[in-house]
């Protein structure tokens, strides 16, 4: 066995009073992979960003020895020449980590520069390089982008060309492949894979996905509030956990579906060719007397029936969240839109046209039917605004589409919701809850928040947009068992927008799969993910093995 590249030795991190991370300790080995494990809350990226001082206000004691060198006892000057130099990190979300106002070339660039000591017309040669080795097409085009203008996983890979620049001996990666779909997150295991390999760096992967460690690393520190309680190489403890907290994690799959309702269950959406555009500006001077435009959904046609799911699947920039968008007015689409009333036959659309709502705008302009269908977006802590407590958050709706009600009616309403999602037992327990803001919140709580202030309304159909994809592996199969709950009780449409194939399987009734802005193939979940007839259904479902 070599010596360490990087030893921890009785690693504590404390804010104020709290203690975070408790006595913690571990090593890597030089061009060795290790994935810390655990829930959010654990400690596991506090215990991370702490050996680079990267966790402002923390008070951290114990030893953190990297070559011999103890980088807790360094000054700040003395780190900053280890930061992005001997160790670099990859962020969580890259649209945050990347500077919007510079060019991703630029910051390759900067790093060169500083790091290396190349100069501007070097660096810029050497960030194009990097983002060739990354795999970013066109990466002399890309170079002067900035990331707005890249895809998810293009701005993943430019985050790692950026943390590659230096030449690591440890490269930390946090979650790096959370928000990507099934076919991006193999493409980026497979490029750090192949990046470490050739570069004999060591890697320290951040991460609640148990598929990927299985796939990716070699050994794995399980965490739980703030502790190891169990470490070892990724085969023997996937093969014989020892730990209840371990068992737990490899245990918590995603709920079983429950049986469909009846197939002639009224029809309370659908789309008839439904087309979204978007303008786009045209290169050089033509730019200066027109737009061109650009087709994100070619023609979609489905149903969504009371008490059913339809999963809308496919990689990022497929066209599923226009689709989505589309679906709550809130893109503008051609094509038809219908949403008929309840009283209206499933099977007779044209008779349901005096009771239904037709087109985009008409959408936009119908209070009622924006009461019929609403939304939970993907990521919780963005959609719920800080400055509301939740008392607002969940009552706002009614606010808007029952302001007949007296304070005493929407205060009960308000807190029978949250009894609904599962955060109390009781109405009356609910007053620990009605003066929180979300930042006081866990993921899965706001995500209930934001299941509640959905339902609050008494809505038909409920547009789920990647409901769990940022949540851990316990927490998102309590998310999933509410929506089947609650779909079950109250007869909900889900149209249900994810990349994750197991959340399909757990909740879908029915299956489209979206590419390029065409859908390829639909039908029953149970013949689309078992017999796919299409290439591109195959190698997505291959990629989620």
């Amino acid at each position: 066995m070599s010596a360490p590249l990087l030893q921890v030795n009785d690693l504590c991190v404390r804010f104020g009073d709290r203690e975070v991370v408790r006595h913690l300790s571990w090593e890597i080995a030089p061009g060795e992979k290790v994935a810390l494990v655990g829930e959010s809350g654990s400690g596991k990226t506090v215990s991370a960003l702490s050996l680079l001082k990267l966790m402002a206000q923390a008070h951290v004691s114990g030893q953190a020895l990297l070559n011999g060198v103890d980088l807790l006892s360094l000054s700040e000057r003395a780190l900053r020449g280890v930061r992005g130099d001997a160790v670099s990190v990859i962020f969580q979300e890259p649209m945050s980590a990347l500077n919007p106002l510079m060019t991703v070339g630029d910051q390759i660039a900067e790093v060169l520069m500083l790091k290396r000591g190349l100069s501007a017309k070097e660096a810029q040669t050497e960030a194009v390089h990097w983002l060739h080795e990354t795999g970013i097409p066109e990466p002399e085009r890309r170079a002067r982008s900035f990331a707005h203008q890249l895809s998810g996983g293009q701005r993943q890979r430019a985050m790692i060309a950026m943390a590659l620049a230096s030449r690591p001996q440890l490269l930390i990666a946090d979650e790096p492949t959370t928000a990507l779909d099934v076919s991006l997150r193999g493409q980026i295991l497979s490029l750090l894979d192949d990046l470490q390999a050739r570069h004999g760096m060591a890697v320290l992967m951040i991460t609640h996905d148990l598929p990927m460690v299985r796939r990716f690393a070699d050994r794995l520190i399980v965490m739980q509030h703030g502790q190891a309680v169990e470490q070892g190489p990724v085969v023997q403890v996937f093969g014989a956990p020892q730990h209840p907290y371990t068992r737990l994690l490899l245990d918590s799959h995603p709920p079983a579906l429950p049986a469909p309702p009846d197939h002639d269950t009224p029809v309370v959406a659908r789309a008839d060719s439904l087309q979204v555009h978007y303008p786009v500006p045209r290169p050089g001077i033509r730019g200066w007397f027109g737009q061109d435009r650009f087709t994100a959904v070619h023609g979609a046609t489905l149903a969504l029936q009371r008490g059913r799911t339809l999963g809308v699947v496919g990689e990022s920039g497929s066209g599923k969240s226009s689709l989505a968008m589309a679906m709550l007015g809130l893109v503008p689409s051609d094509g038809g839109l219908v949403f008929p009333s309840a009283s209206a036959p499933a099977t007779d659309l044209a008779s349901a046209a005096p009771h239904a709502w037709k087109a985009a705008t008409q959408l936009q302009q119908s209070r009622a039917l924006r009461r019929r269908v609403q939304v939970v977006f993907q990521d919780p802590f963005s959609s719920l605004s800080p400055r509301m407590t939740v008392r607002q958050i969940v009552g706002e709706g009614l606010d808007i589409h029952s302001p007949h009600l007296h304070a005493g009616e929407r205060e009960q309403r308000v807190r029978q919701a949250l009894v609904d999602v599962g955060l109390c037992d009781s109405a009356v327990q609910a007053d620990v809850w009605l003066s929180r803001y979300p930042h006081q919140c866990s993921g899965g709580q706001r995500q209930r928040l934001a299941i509640a202030r959905a339902l609050l309304v008494e809505p038909e159909v409920l547009v789920l947009d990647e409901p769990t994809s940022a949540l851990d592996v316990t927490v998102q199969r309590q998310v999933l068992s509410l929506l089947q709950r609650l779909q079950q009780e109250r007869g909900l449409a889900y149209l249900l927008i994810t990349h994750d194939i197991t959340v399909i399987r757990a909740m879908a009734h029915q299956v489209l799969v979206m590419h390029q802005g065409q859908v390829v193939e639909q039908g029953d979940a149970a013949r689309v993910l078992e017999s796919p007839q299409h290439p591109y259904t195959q190698d997505l479902l291959a990629a989620a093995i």
